[in-house]
């Protein structure tokens, strides 16, 4: 025995479309609403496929949001970093759970209270937008020492300041004892060139200590602060600079621990490497990077700092390392409400120790509370239907609210006087379907709610 669409039950078991049959395609919308609906003596004379499909597919994803039941789902680890990166076709979410060794899904409360701002830019203790440091000039000399570590001055910075010549960049970077010193070039990296501070109207060198320098990026965005985290100085590597040879493309450093914090997609800031060189690959005692370096010497060593583009703002940084309030203990007892007896006036949403998440819609990732680390997570989210082939069915309950949707949508967009008189009472007609089909679509079943109910005739000691 087969059903109307010839597949017959020995097939439907064997075979892993299960449980399909209550869903109908889209394609089979648009054909039986264009053979019910349009034609002549029919509501809509005549209207063009690609009119019905496109009205179709809206109603679908509108039915989609409120309507139709989700069934997207995807389950993760939450990395140290605790974020979760949205799904591909991720319209909202439904829930946030994260699951125990039992199986049991344990609810994710949304946090309204944080979040992760786009950027912190450097501010001086003046609060201005400024990277600043006092230097120690010195004629005929490219090197400048700094009054202490700076970070954030990368190679390829620009330097304004007293005797500082326009277009003048650094070159070079080298940080000991907690103290950073910094060479000059001019735009181009020649050193030669470079002109000496001098005397303004004079020709006399000078010798000047205590200048105030200003860096400023080349692109003149704001400099981002750079943590500890973000910031990676290895001493002591070795790389070359010959073309055509995979080893040109290596670092190498004295043992594995000493490039432990060096991550893939940082960037390189150092005098023989292009600006913009990133870190592809870390193995061992191994850097990959995507640039050669500069062949103005074919083997070198020494220092390079590796910084991170991807720099945390405080919000975020104070939010994943903080212990949640709902998980502060005293160990005393088995409540995570220390101040016994002043319970009375507590937020019920706070009253919760599975944790909590925010959702960053700038980078498209969900960022989860600092208990939830090393935890299986399942992100319940809706989508409009659209994604794939596969994914564009409509539940047969809401199938007779698709052809209402469809057909108020074609009369309301139509210039004809009869199809104005007619889309008012489809408009109607719309809303009550979707009504019908959201009530079928609750799954509301009078003996689970019968037994629900009996629970209720118990009372409850205040």
């Amino acid at each position: 025995m087969g059903l109307l669409d010839n597949t017959t039950q020995q097939a439907y078991y064997d075979g892993n479309d299960h449980g399909n049959y209550q869903f109908t395609s889209l394609d089979n919308i648009i054909n039986q609403f264009i053979i019910a609906y349009v034609g002549e003596n029919k509501i809509i004379p005549k209207t063009k496929r690609t009119d019905v499909a496109f009205h179709a597919q809206r109603a679908l994803q509108e039915l989609s949001f409120d309507t139709l039941k989700s069934c997207k789902a995807q389950e993760i680890t939450v990395p140290a970093t605790l974020q979760m990166t949205l799904p591909q076709d991720y319209v909202n979410y439904t829930k946030v759970s994260w699951v125990d060794s039992s199986g049991i899904k344990h609810v994710l409360y949304p946090t309204s209270k944080t979040s992760n701002p786009s950027f912190n830019p450097l501010q001086n203790s003046d609060g201005e937008f400024k990277l600043q440091a006092i230097g120690d000039l010195v004629s005929t000399n490219k090197n400048v020492v700094l009054d202490g570590e700076y970070k954030d001055i990368v190679v390829g910075m620009q330097i304004s300041g007293a005797y500082i010549p326009p277009g003048t960049v650094v070159h070079a970077t080298e940080n000991a004892s907690g103290i950073t010193t910094i060479e000059m070039a001019d735009g181009v990296g020649a050193l030669a060139n470079l002109v000496t501070p001098k005397i303004p109207f004079t020709t006399n060198d000078i010798t000047n200590s205590g200048t105030t320098l200003t860096f400023t990026k080349t692109d003149s965005s704001l400099v981002l602060p750079q943590k500890s985290s973000h910031t990676v100085i290895v001493e002591n590597l070795d790389w070359t600079a010959v073309d055509g040879s995979v080893q040109a493309y290596k670092i190498s450093a004295d043992a594995a621990a000493d490039i432990v914090n060096v991550k893939i997609g940082m960037l390189v800031s150092h005098e023989y490497f292009p600006i913009g060189t990133k870190v592809v690959n870390v193995y061992d005692t191994t850097i990959v990077v995507d640039q050669l370096p500069s062949k103005r010497a074919l083997t070198n060593s020494g220092e390079i700092t590796f910084v991170s583009p991807d720099a945390d703002t405080d919000t975020w940084s104070n939010y994943k390392s903080a212990t949640p309030s709902e998980n502060q203990d005293d160990y005393q007892d088995d409540t995570y409400w220390p101040a016994e007896g002043s319970r009375y006036g507590l937020d019920p949403q706070h009253a919760q120790a599975n944790g909590s998440f925010y959702i960053d819609c700038v980078s498209g990732k969900i960022h989860f509370s600092s208990n939830i680390s090393g935890k299986t997570v399942i992100l319940d989210y809706i989508s409009d239907s659209l994604g794939t082939d596969a994914e564009m069915q409509v539940h047969k309950f809401a199938e007779e609210a698709m052809y209402k949707h469809i057909a108020y949508a074609i009369l309301s967009t139509s210039s004809l006087p009869i199809h104005q008189q007619l889309a008012p009472r489809f408009k109607k007609e719309k809303f009550a379907t979707t009504r019908q089909a959201k009530l079928r679509l609750s799954n509301l079943k009078l003996e689970e709610l019968t037994q629900i109910l009996r629970g209720k005739s118990k009372q409850i000691k205040h």
